[in-house]
This record gives structure tokens, sequence and C-alpha cells, in this order.
């Protein structure tokens, strides 16, 4: 482990709000230039202008579509050509939609699992492995306890973390030989804008003795990311000591 990610470059997906945007004030805060991607250019932005107003790194602001895999491409090529290498990946962007039972989940809502969930964090893990090999860096999933456990209420959306969780182990396994650290984080509830497009929001449901604060993830994807080999923390579990409760 290094107390320091000084000098790092990392990347980080769907960096506009919750988790994302505390990951990204996280690593600056210890002295990573940091590379901003989301759809939300103009939130983007405001939080480059703000970390590099407080931290004194550099960032780039690159809006990206994950489902898109040329798009991701450039990215993580626009990321390489700015500092030279790429050291950390925080493949965090995801997002649930409104689930019933699988008879009647709307299909679009399905596939927008999916496409997100699934294909964008494959796409942004196979863009800059050649580069994470290069570097000996980190590749960071963001996992979830509904990879971990049945979700009556959301199988879909635990579907794709389980397959994140499985991708992530398999690729450790993969690129290990090479150097490569893969470390998925799985919460439980965070109290984030997550949530259903048109419905409420975790932080909206639930209150700050109920749930975790982005900045508590952040601070587990940094530990992460500061990760240097030969070891490697394949999962981090980051629960309330309150969670099974009435289990």
């Amino acid at each position: 482990m290094t107390d320091t990610l000084t000098d790092a470059t990392a990347l980080v997906t769907g960096a506009s709000s919750g988790i994302g945007a505390a990951t990204v004030e996280e690593l600056a805060s210890r002295g990573a230039d940091v590379v901003l991607s989301a759809r939300r250019e103009g939130r983007l932005e405001e939080l480059a202008a703000e970390v590099e107003d407080e931290h004194g790194v550099e960032t780039v602001v690159h809006p990206t579509d994950v489902t898109d895999a040329a798009a991701v491409e450039a990215l993580v090529e626009a990321t390489v050509e700015r500092f030279g290498g790429l050291d950390v990946v925080v493949n965090n962007a995801g997002l649930g939609r409104e689930e019933t039972t699988i008879e009647d989940l709307d299909l679009d809502a399905y596939r927008q699992m999916m496409d997100v969930n699934c294909d964008g964090m494959f796409y942004v893990a196979r863009a800059a492995m050649a580069h994470l090999k290069e570097s000996e860096g980190n590749l960071i999933f963001l996992g979830s306890m509904s990879g971990q456990y049945p979700r009556p209420a959301s199988p879909v959306y635990a579907a794709t973390k389980w397959w994140t969780r499985g991708l992530a182990l398999s690729v450790q396994a993969n690129a290990g030989p090479e150097g490569v650290g893969v470390t998925t984080i799985n919460p439980t509830e965070v109290r984030t804008e997550f949530g259903d497009e048109d419905g409420e929001s975790v932080a909206d449901a639930l209150g700050p003795d109920e749930a975790a604060e982005p900045a508590d993830v952040a601070r587990a994807i940094a530990f992460a990311a500061a990760q240097e080999a030969p070891n490697v923390v394949q999962e981090l579990d980051l629960y309330r000591r309150d969670k099974f409760e009435g289990w």
C-alpha cells in the first residue's frame, strides 16, 4: 500500500454525481490527476474546477456514453495521450430502473440496465487493460451487495451486479499475472441520486443513519486505488454494522 496517489492518473466513469463525484474528490485529495467521465458535461466541468482549485491537481473532462464501445476507446486513448499513461480506472457508471416481477419488467428498462451495467463495464475494462498492464495499475469495479444475495425486488439489477463480480474476479485471474490489480467494491445502500429515473432516489428514501454516504464508498475505492503489486484485495464489502439486524 501507498499513502499517496501523487503522479498517478485516474479515470472515473459516472463521475458527475454520487459515488463517482465523491471518488473524484477523494482521489484528487490524495494527489491523483483525474479524468472525469459521464454524460452531464456541465456538472463534470463544475466538479473539475472545484477539484483543481482545492487540490492543485490536473483534471480533464471527457463526456462519454459507456454503452458506446468506440466512445469508450476514445476516452481511454485521450486519457493516455494527455497524461502519458493510466494507473487507476474506477468502473463506476451504472443505473437501476424500477422492477417488479420479471414478467412485468419493461423491456426497455431491462435493456438499459444490461447495456450500462454489463456492456459498459466490459467496454471500459477492455479499453483500459493494455495500459493498466503497462503501469501495473488497479481496475476497480463498483459492485453491490445486490450482487451477493438474492434481491426479490430487483432481480435484473441484481443480476447485473452478479455479472460485474464474475467479470472482475475472472479478469483478475486473467490479468493478475501481468501485474494488474482488480477489486470490486460491494456497498449496501448509499445515499445518492441513484434510483429510477422518474422515482425516488436513495438519498430521498433513506436518512443518514440508514445508509452510507458517497464519501464512505469513495474512501474504500481510494484504498483499492493505492494498492501495489504483488497483492490485491479482490473484493471489499462495505456494510453498515447493523445491516443484518433482524435477518
